[in-house]
């Protein structure tokens, strides 16, 4: 059982970063992809990033890509999401998440067998 805690979310202006940090307990991500998921309000959970454990590059939303890092350190059992030139349209939960999907389905949050309890991020303009 891998439970997964997240931190880092809070307030920042339009042009701003944020890192956010997910830590494993329990068990550890060895063998997972960890994956950074957001729920903007009243929408539905989309996928931000992901990267495997085998740390080949990771994987981005088109939305976030060129502006948002996914970085994993397993030895620390942690994975994160560096986020510059935040934009007000990144308001949103973020979630992380850890499964075993093929590379065809990692964007899909179906395949995600564990989940943090999500931060808040929120961008004013």
């Amino acid at each position: 059982q891998v439970q997964l805690v997240e931190s880092g979310g809070g307030l920042v202006q339009t042009g701003g970063s944020l890192r956010l940090s997910c830590v494993a307990s329990g068990s550890t991500f060895r063998g997972y992809t960890a994956a950074w998921f957001r729920q903007p309000p009243g929408k539905g959970r989309e996928f931000v990033a992901a990267g495997k454990w085998a740390n080949s590059n990771p994987y981005y939303a088109d939305s976030v890509k060129g502006r948002f890092t996914f970085s994993r350190d397993n030895a620390k059992n942690t994975v994160y999401l560096q986020m510059n030139s935040l934009k007000p349209e990144d308001t949103a939960v973020y979630y992380c998440a850890a499964g075993t999907p093929i590379t065809s389905t990692l964007r899909s949050h179906s395949v995600y067998a564990y989940w943090g309890q999500g931060t808040q991020v929120t961008v004013s303009s």
